[in-house]
Parts: C-alpha cells; structure tokens; sequence
C-alpha cells in the first residue's frame, strides 16, 4: 500500500530547488508577463529608493537623514531580494535572511527616528525626565494593565535602544550561523526533529524580535501624540505593515507549505513553490509600500520645538498685564501644550 501511494508522488516534488535556467525553461506566456512585470516592480522601487536617498541626503540634517535612509530602504530591499529569490529559487535562504537583517537594524531606526525627532537623546530625556511611561504595551504585556508606568530616566532610555538592538545584533549573528550550518547539512526548515538545528533557532529568533518589538511600541505609544505633525502614526504603520508582510505573511506560507497544503507543481516542490509564491506576493506590497513611503517622508520637518518653548510662547498669547498676573509664567506647567 506504502509504494502505491509512493509511487503516485511526482519526483520533482523531492527535489531541491530548481535552477534558474530551469525555472526560465517552463515559463508560458503567462509566466514570462508576470516575471516581467515583479521584475519591473522591484527595479522601480529600488530607483525611486535611490532617487530619494538624493533627496533626504540633500535636504536634512545629520543624524537624521541617515535614520530615515535606513527606514526607507526596508521596502525596497526586500522587493529587491524577493526579486532574485523568485528567479533563483536556490537563493532564497541568503535573500531571506539578508532581507531579515536589514529589516532587524530597521526596528532600532524606527526608535531612534522618534527620539531624533524632539532633537536628540538630550532633549528628549529633558522634556520627558520623571514622567510615566506606560510599558503595557504589545507585543510582550498589551494585556497586562496593571503593570506599572515607569519614570524616564537616562538608564531607561539606554535599555530601551538596547532592547531594539539586541535583534540586529543577534540577528545577523544567528543568519551567519545558520548559513554555516545549511551548507554543512544541518540547517533545514523542513526538519522539525528535536536533534534539529531549525527548531532551536528559529523559536529562538522569535523570541529575539518580541523582544525588540517591545521597546519601539512604548517609545511610540508614550509620545505619537507629539508628533501626530510629522506624520509619525502612518509611517510607524508603513513599519508594522512590513513587520507583518515579511515575518508573519512569509512564516504562514512556509507553514502551508510544510504541510502540504501548497500542492507541489513540478520543477517546484511544496516547498519551494510556496517560497516562490512569497517572494512574488512580496514583490508586490513591498512596490505599494515604498510608494506610500516615498509620500509620507519626501518632507522636510524643523525639530519639534521645546517644552519650555511652547509654555513662553503659551505665556505671551496672554494680552493683558492682569491677565499674566492672574497666570504666572511658573504656573504654565500646567497648562496643556
């Protein structure tokens, strides 16, 4: 009964990946449009990413324009290394986690693009020093209220970079370890063994990001309400869109096709169809989003002013000499900015 059912199975679909000749070799007409049209998609965001490095290089100031390179480029990249994943399948594990490690130093930019954005560590640390910061936030504690909110300090500000950064760091550490071991025979997804090398990693990366993710969504939660001016609501949802696209999107598809539920299409095994079929759907939301990118940061923006600042400008608003007798500029405290 064993070899009947054996005996029914394709044998490409228990081959590797094919190569790129093959994959060009079977293409229809219909293959060859939609190849054509990815490729074109992936080149255009990459042009119109290097046409926009121009701009931000020119038109903002240092650190700034360095962060912001950074966090465009996550897009882009990804579409980039999707493209040569769908046209070298045997590629796909390098162009995946060349992807993840840029999108890994992406998650400490985005952190630091909202402390640079009140002007830097010092002047974010003055205007928020003492003040609560909520840390019931996801992905680690969203459904923890009763956690307690903790004062800003210095040392908190440090952890929090670190937290972010502690993934691009380990990241691009364990992505070298398990190229070394793939091309010795022991890295492979498809090994869900307990002696597997994947089953240990890849939980491990897992937890590594959560980790991450964490620090970036309490910076954001304690201060989007100051800077809902500079468009910081859309571009950290441009962020979380990619975050979803490229681990979550990718990571169920790799599922389905471990589970055989992507059926097998020869030269493609199960496997490689269903990386295929994610680099393709990359390609696209990755063109969208960079599009969207290229709107939401093609702006110049002065540094948020202080908080001193706004409570002198609240201060001369008032006409009256009474009237800032009634309201000293020691009490504009408590006004709200």
């Amino acid at each position: 009964m064993e070899e009947a059912v054996n005996s029914t199975i394709d044998p490409a679909c228990l081959q590797e990946p094919p190569l790129a000749i093959d994959v060009i070799k079977q293409l229809d007409v219909f293959g060859v449009c939609l190849y054509s049209i990815l490729t074109f998609m992936s080149c255009i965001s990459l042009l119109l990413y290097l046409e926009q490095c121009v701009y931000i290089y020119k038109k903002l100031p240092y650190p700034k324009k360095t962060t912001i390179i950074w966090i465009n480029g996550a897009a882009p990249v990804i579409a980039t290394m999707s493209c040569f994943g769908m046209w070298i399948p045997r590629a796909v594990m390098f162009t995946d986690m060349t992807s993840n490690c840029y999108f890994a130093v992406v998650v400490y930019k985005v952190l630091v693009l909202m402390v640079e954005e009140f002007g830097g560590s010092s002047v974010f640390l003055d205007r928020f020093s003492d003040k609560a910061f909520r840390i019931n936030t996801g992905p680690c504690c969203c459904c923890c209220p009763c956690l307690p909110r903790v004062p800003m300090s210095r040392r908190m500000l440090f952890l929090l970079k670190l937290g972010a950064l502690q993934y691009a760091i380990l990241k691009t550490v364990l992505s070298i370890l398990s190229i070394i071991l793939w091309t010795n025979g022991n890295f492979d997804l498809s090994d869900l063994e307990i002696t597997g090398t994947a089953i240990w990693i890849n939980p491990f990366i897992g937890v590594l990001t959560i980790i991450s993710l964490w620090p970036v969504a309490i910076i954001f939660m304690n201060t989007n309400s100051f800077l809902r001016s500079l468009n910081i609501i859309p571009k950290y949802a441009m962020y979380q869109l990619i975050l979803v696209l490229s681990q979550l999107q990718t990571s169920i598809i790799n599922i389905l096709a471990l589970d055989g539920t992507i059926a097998c299409a020869p030269p493609f095994s199960s496997q490689a169809r269903g990386s295929m079929l994610s680099q393709q759907m990359m390609i696209m939301e990755m063109f969208i989003i960079t599009v969207v990118n290229r709107f939401l940061f093609r702006r110049t923006y002065d540094t948020l002013p202080s908080e001193n600042l706004c409570k002198l400008n609240q201060y001369n608003l008032i006409d009256s000499k009474y009237e800032r007798d009634k309201f000293p500029l020691s009490d504009l405290g408590e006004l709200t900015l």
